[in-house]
C-alpha cells in the first residue's frame, strides 16, 4: 500500500489539462502517477508483523461482533416470544448496561415483576443515570399490559440472565479488543490520514490496513496440500489433447448438410470486355454459365 501526498498530487495535476477540481479527475490523476510515476509514491508499510497482529486482532473483533449480534438476537426472540410488549420496550436497547444488569439480576419478565421497581430503579440508577427513569416506566408499563402466561415463562427466567452475562461479556471483550486494534494501528505512519477522511473511524481504518497488506504468492509450504482434483495440482492429470484420442473415441463429426454457397452471377453491360473468353450459355432463370 502506498499513499500520494497532497503537495506532489496538486503538482502531478497541474501536468495534466484543465483546472477543475472533481473527484473524477483526482482519482485519474492519482491513477496515472501510480503507473508512471511510481517513485512519487510514499510506502505505507509498518512491517508484517504488525499487520499480522493487526490482521488476527481484527478477525478475532468481527467474531465478536457476530456472537454479539447472535445473543442479542437470541433474547430478543425469546422475549417475543414470551412477552412481546417487553421486547417492544427494551428490545432496541437491549445492549445497553442497564437492560442487560436488570436481565442478568431479575431474568425474565415474571422475576422482573416480583422485583417490582424499587429494585429496578436501583439498577438502573448505577448503570443508567439519566436513561434511568424512563428505562424503568417502559418496563413496568409493558408488564402491566400482559396478563396472561406464556407456557416458557418459567424456563425464560432461567435462559434470560445466563444470554444477558454472556452478551455483557462479549461487549467487554469487544472493547477491549478495540482498544489493542487502536493502540496498533496508532503505530500506522498514515492512520491519521484515513480517521480524518468522513466516514472511516478506527474500526474501518483497522479494516483497510489488514486487507490492503500484500498477500503472498503461494501459502507456505506444509500448509496447504492440493489435490489431485485440483487444477494447480502437479499430480492432477493433464488434459489429453486431441491428436492422442483414438479414432474411435473422437466424437462424430457434424451431420448436418448445409446447402452450399451460390456463385454470384456474372451480369453482362454493353461496352464491358470480359477477362474471361469462355462462351457462356443461358441457363434457368437467366443466370449465365459457363459451357
Amino acid at each position: 500500500m502506498a499513499y500520494l501526498p497532497g503537495l506532489a498530487m496538486r503538482r502531478i495535476a497541474d501536468l495534466y489539462p484543465g483546472r477543475a477540481k472533481t473527484d473524477a479527475r483526482d482519482a485519474f490523476v492519482i491513477a496515472d502517477a501510480a503507473r508512471c510515476l511510481p517513485h512519487t509514491l510514499r510506502p505505507v508499510d509498518v512491517g508484517d508483523e504488525a499487520l499480522a497482529e493487526l490482521e488476527v486482532l481484527v478477525g478475532f473483533y468481527d467474531d465478536l461482533a457476530d456472537e454479539a449480534t447472535r445473543i442479542s438476537n437470541r433474547i430478543r426472540g425469546l422475549l417475543t416470544g414470551i412477552h412481546p410488549a417487553l421486547e417492544h420496550a427494551i428490545g432496541p436497547q437491549i445492549s445497553h448496561p442497564a437492560v442487560l444488569e436488570a436481565l442478568s439480576r431479575c431474568g425474565g419478565p415474571a422475576s422482573i415483576a416480583k422485583a417490582g421497581r424499587h429494585k429496578l430503579a436501583a439498577i438502573a440508577k448505577v448503570h443508567a443515570p439519566r436513561l434511568g427513569d424512563k428505562l424503568v416506566e417502559a418496563i413496568m408499563t409493558a408488564l402491566g399490559e400482559q396478563t396472561v402466561t406464556v407456557p416458557g415463562t418459567a424456563a425464560a427466567d432461567t435462559v434470560l440472565p445466563r444470554l444477558a452475562d454472556s452478551l455483557k461479556t462479549i461487549l467487554q471483550q469487544r472493547k477491549q479488543g478495540a482498544e489493542q486494534v487502536e493502540r496498533i494501528l496508532d503505530a500506522h505512519p498514515l492512520a491519521g490520514v484515513l480517521t480524518s477522511m468522513p466516514g472511516i473511524g478506527v474500526k474501518t481504518a483497522a479494516h483497510i490496513c489488514s486487507k490492503s497488506a500484500t498477500p503472498p504468492i503461494s501459502p507456505p509450504r506444509g500448509i496447504w496440500r492440493p489435490t489431485p482434483a485440483s487444477p494447480r495440482s502437479p499430480s492432477a492429470p493433464a488434459p489429453a489433447s486431441r491428436a492422442n484420442i483414438s479414432p474411435r473415441a473422437q466424437p462424430p463429426a457434424h451431420t448436418d448438410v448445409r446447402p452450399r454457397r451460390l456463385r454470384r452471377p456474372v451480369r453482362l453491360t454493353p461496352g464491358r470486355a470480359l477477362a474471361n473468353t469462355t462462351p457462356y450459355r443461358r441457363g434457368a432463370g437467366g443466370v449465365l454459365h459457363g459451357a
